[in-house]
C-alpha cells in the first residue's frame, strides 16, 4: 500500500508532463525561441514547476550542448519534474505530434509532388509568436539581467551575433569572460588591460573572444552510399551529435551530407524538407522525419527521427544532474550567469529578425498587438493565442 501511495504522485507528474508537451508539440509554431517562450509561460508562470532562476539555468545548459535546444529544454524540464521517467516522457511527447504532422506532409508531398499550402496559417501565427517571445524575454530578463555585468554581457553578445559571430562562439566567449570577471572581482588580481573592473571597459575583450569563433561548422564527412535504414539512422545520429546553431546550420549539414556527398536528395527536395520543418509546429529537427519518409517510407521516417533526436536525450541525461552542482560553485555559477545572459541576447536577436518577416502590414501588426494585450494584460494561454492566430490567418487569406 505504501509503495502504491508513493507511486501515485509520480504517475500524476508524468501524466501532467505528457499532456503539456503533447499540446505544445501540436501548437508550438515559430521555432526554438517561440517554443522556449511557451515553455516558460507554462512551467514557470502557470504551473510553477520551476522558478525563473531554475528555468534560466536549464536554458543555459541546453545552449552548451549540441542538438535541438527547445527539445533539450523539454527533456530537462521533464527530468526536473519527474526524474528519469519524466526525461523520456517530456521529450517523446514534444517530438511525437510534430513527427506525425511532418510524416503526413511527407506522404502528401509524395502523392501530389508539392508542399501543402501554409501561407494563411503562417500569416496569422507569426505575429502572435513575436508577442509570445517578447513576453518571455521580458520576464526572463528581469531575472537574468540583474546588475550591470549581466546586462553588459547580454549587450555584447547581441552585438557580436549581429556582426556575424556564431551562436556557440558568442556563448563560449561570454562564458569565458564571465568566469574571468568573477575571478578578478573575487581575488582582486589584475583584470584584462584597461578593464578596471567596469563593464564598459571590457567591451573590446568580450568582442574579441566572441569573434574568435566565427567561421561555422565543417560539413559532415562522407559515408556509405546505400539508402538503408541503418545508414539513414547513423547519418542522423551523427548530425544530432555535433550540430550547434540554427536551422540554417542544419541546412548546411544536410546539404553537404545528403545532396553532395551521398546524392540521396536533390537540392529542391532538401529545401522542401527544411521548409516543412520550419512551418510545422514542434521541433525544427523534424526536417529529418520528412527526409526519412522520402528516402525509405514510414520506416525511414522513424529511423531518421530516432537518429537525430537520440543524442539530445543522451546529452541531457549526462549534463542534467550537473546543473545544480554548477550553481553551487561560485565560479561555475558566474559562468552560467554569463551563458544565461548571452542566451537571452541570442533569443532577442532572433526575435528581431523574425519580427521583420512577421509584421508586414497593418493587419499583422494588429494581430501582434492583440496577442500582446492578451498575454500581458489578460493572461491568455499562449497556445490558444497561437491557434487563434492560425484561424485568423486562414480567414484573412481565404
Amino acid at each position: 500500500m505504501a509503495t502504491r501511495d508513493a507511486e501515485a504522485p509520480r504517475r500524476q507528474a508524468l501524466g501532467e508532463l505528457a499532456w503539456l508537451f503533447l499540446r505544445l508539440g501540436t501548437t508550438a509554431f515559430g521555432g526554438p525561441a517561440a517554443h522556449i517562450a511557451m515553455m516558460e509561460d507554462e512551467v514557470v508562470r502557470r504551473r510553477r514547476w520551476l522558478t525563473r532562476e531554475q528555468f534560466l539555468d536549464l536554458l543555459g545548459a541546453t545552449n552548451l550542448i549540441p542538438g535541438p535546444n527547445s527539445t533539450e529544454l523539454a527533456i530537462h524540464i521533464g527530468h526536473a519534474r519527474a526524474g528519469w521517467h519524466g526525461l523520456f516522457v517530456a521529450g517523446a511527447c514534444f517530438i511525437l505530434p510534430a513527427a506525425v504532422i511532418v510524416t503526413a506532409c511527407a506522404w502528401l508531398y509524395v502523392q501530389v509532388g508539392r508542399l501543402p499550402e501554409f501561407s494563411g496559417i503562417l500569416y496569422g501565427v507569426k505575429p502572435v509568436v513575436i508577442a509570445v517571445v517578447l513576453q518571455a524575454l521580458w520576464r526572463l530578463a528581469r531575472t537574468a539581467l540583474r546588475g550591470a555585468w549581466p546586462a553588459f554581457f547580454a549587450l555584447c553578445a547581441a552585438v557580436a551575433n549581429c556582426a556575424g559571430a556564431g551562436e556557440i562562439a558568442v556563448l563560449g566567449g561570454t562564458a569565458l569572460v564571465a568566469g574571468a570577471v568573477h575571478l578578478v572581482r573575487r581575488s582582486g588580481t589584475r583584470s584584462p588591460p584597461g578593464a578596471n573592473c567596469h563593464p564598459l571597459a571590457l567591451a573590446p575583450w568580450v568582442g574579441s573572444s566572441a569573434f574568435a569563433g566565427i567561421g561555422g561548422v565543417a560539413p559532415v564527412a562522407s559515408a556509405g552510399t546505400a539508402v538503408g535504414l541503418l545508414p539513414l539512422f547513423a547519418f542522423f545520429v551523427k548530425v544530432g551529435s555535433v550540430l550547434f546553431g540554427s536551422g540554417y546550420v542544419l541546412l548546411a549539414f544536410l546539404r553537404g551530407g545528403l545532396v553532395h556527398d551521398r546524392g540521396w536528395l536533390t537540392e529542391a527536395q532538401l529545401l522542401d524538407a527544411v521548409a516543412i520543418g520550419q512551418v510545422t509546429p514542434g521541433p525544427v529537427f523534424t526536417t529529418a522525419t520528412f527526409i526519412g519518409y522520402l528516402l525509405a517510407g514510414g520506416a525511414g521516417a522513424v529511423a531518421a527521427t530516432a537518429g537525430i533526436f537520440l543524442p539530445a536525450f543522451v546529452f541531457v541525461a549526462i549534463s542534467g544532474p550537473l546543473v545544480p552542482r554548477l550553481r553551487r560553485s561560485p565560479l561555475a555559477g558566474a559562468v552560467l550567469d554569463g551563458v544565461n545572459a548571452a542566451s537571452l541576447a541570442l533569443m532577442a536577436v532572433v526575435t528581431a529578425q523574425l519580427a521583420q518577416a512577421a509584421v508586414v502590414d497593418w493587419t499583422s501588426l494588429s494581430m501582434a498587438l492583440a496577442a500582446a494585450l492578451g498575454l500581458f494584460s489578460l493572461r491568455v494561454n499562449s497556445s490558444w493565442l497561437v491557434l487563434g492566430g492560425a484561424v485568423a490567418g486562414l480567414v484573412v487569406k481565404a
